[in-house]
């Protein structure tokens, strides 16, 4: 029965939060708008700062209480843990709901590894913050300060299981941001505040 945890992961994770957001609100499907992206940053850029905070929150939320509801129930195995964790960002990087289509996975990255090693994930948030007020570059802070997490884990001695699942995170997300780092790599990477750009959306998956 422990197994079914993981499963329970996947179909949390798969809640297109930022789609549902921007259907309701604006009509829109956000993968023709914007960066074509479901996550926060995009959600941000179509329906404004409050309602990416939103999307964020329950991305981080959706994917962390069934970690949660693992630990309560009495699981124990640092493996099932994980894959719980991971299948639930693999759930919001590819939800069955919209022909497995979705976003980048690091709010939900964010949200599972909290409930696997509190500290390191917090010591990551803190790298995120900094990065983003320093860069203004959403996807080099997301992808660096998950590196920081698996460093932190690492570092702090945590369960083999849970250090293996953020380095599952970490490649999954720099495949995910592979367009961003090759505009990283070019100098063309959006910043925060930068105006929106008019058009179909870049391909960005």
């Amino acid at each position: 029965m422990v197994w079914l945890w993981p499963l329970a992961g996947y179909f949390a994770g798969s809640i297109p939060t930022g789609y549902l957001v921007v259907r309701i609100l604006k009509g829109e499907d956000i993968r023709n708008v914007g960066s074509g992206n479901t996550g926060a940053t995009n959600v941000g850029r179509v329906a404004g700062k409050f309602w990416a905070v939103f999307v964020a929150i329950f991305d981080m939320t959706k994917g962390g209480l069934v970690v949660l509801g693992a630990l309560a129930s009495g699981v124990s195995s640092p493996w099932v843990l994980a894959l719980t964790a991971v299948a639930g960002v693999i759930g919001h990087n590819y939800p069955v709901w919209l022909r497995f289509s979705g976003g980048k996975g690091v709010a939900t990255s964010f949200g599972v590894l909290f409930f696997l090693d509190p500290l390191a994930t917090l010591i990551g948030g803190a790298a995120w913050f900094l990065l983003l007020k320093g860069t203004r570059t959403v996807s080099l802070s997301s992808m660096v300060s998950l590196t920081v997490v698996l460093i932190s884990l690492w570092i702090l001695g945590s369960p083999l299981a849970y250090i293996d699942a953020a380095l599952f995170l970490v490649a999954l997300s720099a495949w995910r941001h592979r367009d961003n780092i090759r505009r990283l790599v070019e100098g063309t990477e959006r910043k925060t505040g930068d105006p929106q750009v008019k058009g179909p959306p870049p391909k960005d998956n």
